[in-house]
């Protein structure tokens, strides 16, 4: 295994598991003499039920009570501990942990099990270092950038590192995952640039909201943008005013380090994509009420909704609504699910893949078409359905097996598919920047070998019978156009 799949291993795989604990009670000299016995740099402090609740450092020993002349003997552990601790799953990818410590400016987290129980911790010590072309370097780069040029350079280095990775080996899944933590932070270190230089006095109470795949986090190298803002209600006018300038600002410089603006102008510098809580909600109501094409497809944009800078209780007010919206509107579901199912698979009547006669594609297929899309869309009109918002396709799929709304095979099938379609998509976009060309969502089936054309194949009846099972789930033969 290469060096770079390392990063994408499992944490379980590296975790200390003899987790070492103080009480939040206990005294700070107490802790720092525990720690100086066990050789650790770090306590984990649990309440009264053992529950971890916070973590005492080296650091905050010198910081919070050496530096400031404190006396340990007088300080509780609680006092001078982080909370809460920052913890991931034992399934989750090293990377996924070394974004945690970028994002939070940590050098450890805590590990959880499947039931969310404490059962070890991980710190950068206890991940291999890479060489200077890993995911963790290019996390600290972003962390380190101070100007929109300095962004630029390191976006475009994040397609060089996918592609190198891609032919290292790396899962696809992980790839998407990581191209989309990645563009997180690009957005977030970008955000912080403008706020220290130009909008040092920016308004609290709104949020920057990325959508559609973006915000299921399932990007490739074929990206554009796809965000958004909802604002407070109580903003005052010139607070608006001030919402506006910074959504210009940011979507501009997002253009300029390279990540495409929307075709459709799907962007909070837009004033269609830049509302007031209460204005979003009449907003989606009526685009419920009239589902016409572009209407199912805003109202789709939202149904991914995720914030990625602000404040989260909007987020959460909004997503309640659109799930209200969704279940409260079965016509407007099954005029959704009547759209996934306008995108049929290219089968001819025999099974064989039928692929673009004329053009610039002639000879191709367009995966996005073909299936991704009819995937993507299906499962969270299904999910929307039974009141589920937000996460992957695979999330949502999985939520719909222990809904028992799909079957467990059907959803190992579309799993499956959506892997392969996904695979074939960004293997060609990696190609394709290593031929100079611009990546897109085309393959050429000749390209493939005969197995790979037959997984294909596969993949796309395993589509076709899916958009059965919308028509049969939504009664789309009883819908009227």
């Amino acid at each position: 295994m290469s060096e770079e799949s390392t990063f994408f291993l499992p944490v379980r795989d590296y975790y200390r598991r003899d987790l070492i604990t103080c009480h939040v009670e206990d005294k700070v000299i107490d802790a720092a003499q525990l720690m100086r016995e066990k050789s650790i740099s770090s306590l984990i402090a649990c309440d009264d039920r053992g529950e971890p609740v916070g973590i005492m450092t080296d650091r905050d020993l010198r910081t919070k009570v050496v530096a400031t002349g404190l006396d340990p003997n007088d300080m509780v552990v609680r006092e001078i501990m982080n909370a809460p601790v920052i913890s991931a799953k034992e399934e989750d990818s090293l990377f996924e942990v070394l974004y945690q410590m970028s994002r939070h400016r940590i050098h450890r987290v805590g590990v959880v099990n499947q039931e969310n129980r404490l059962v070890g911790i991980i710190n950068e010590s206890d991940i291999i270092r890479l060489q200077n072309r890993s995911p963790q370097q290019l996390l600290r780069s972003i962390d380190e950038a101070q100007t929109l040029p300095e962004l630029k350079t390191i976006h475009d280095t994040t397609e060089e590192l996918i592609s190198y990775l891609s032919r290292s080996g790396v899962r696809t899944k992980d790839l998407v995952r990581l191209i989309s933590l990645l563009n997180d932070q690009i957005t977030l270190q970008l955000i912080a640039i403008l706020r220290r230089t130009r909008f040092p006095e920016l308004p609290q109470g709104f949020a920057f909201l990325v959508l559609g795949s973006e915000g299921r986090r399932e990007q490739t190298l074929k990206t554009d943008q796809d965000n958004a803002i909802i604002y407070a209600d109580n903003l005052s006018a010139k607070d608006v005013a001030q919402v506006e300038d910074f959504s210009q600002a940011l979507i501009d410089a997002l253009i300029e380090i390279g990540v495409p603006e929307c075709p459709g102008g799907i962007m909070a510098k837009n004033p269609f994509w830049r509302r007031s809580l209460s204005a979003w909600r009449e907003t989606l109501d009526s685009w419920i009420r009239v589902p016409s094409g572009e209407n199912i497809l805003n109202f789709s944009m939202f149904s991914d909704m995720r914030t990625l800078w602000g404040d989260p209780s909007l987020d959460q007010q909004l997503r309640d609504y659109v799930i209200q919206c969704a279940q409260e509107n079965a016509i407007f579901l099954a005029h959704m699910a009547n759209n996934v199912c306008r995108f049929v698979p290219p089968l001819s009547f025999f099974g064989k893949i039928k692929t673009e006669k004329q053009g610039e594609h002639a000879g191709e297929i367009d995966l996005k078409k073909a299936g991704i899309f009819a995937i993507t869309e299906g499962i969270k009109t299904l999910a929307l359905e039974i009141g589920i918002l937000g996460g992957s396709t695979s999330d949502k799929i999985q939520q719909l097996q222990e809904q028992g709304i799909l079957e467990s095979k059907h959803c190992k099938d579309l799993e499956a598919a959506f892997n392969l379609l996904s695979f074939f998509r960004l293997r060609g976009q990696v190609d394709a920047v290593a031929s100079g060309e611009t990546p897109d969502n085309f393959i050429s089936p000749s390209s493939l070998n005969r197995v790979e054309k037959g997984r294909l194949q596969i993949a796309l009846e395993v589509v076709q019978s899916f958009e059965s099972t919308l028509k049969s789930h939504f009664n789309l033969n009883l819908l009227r156009s």
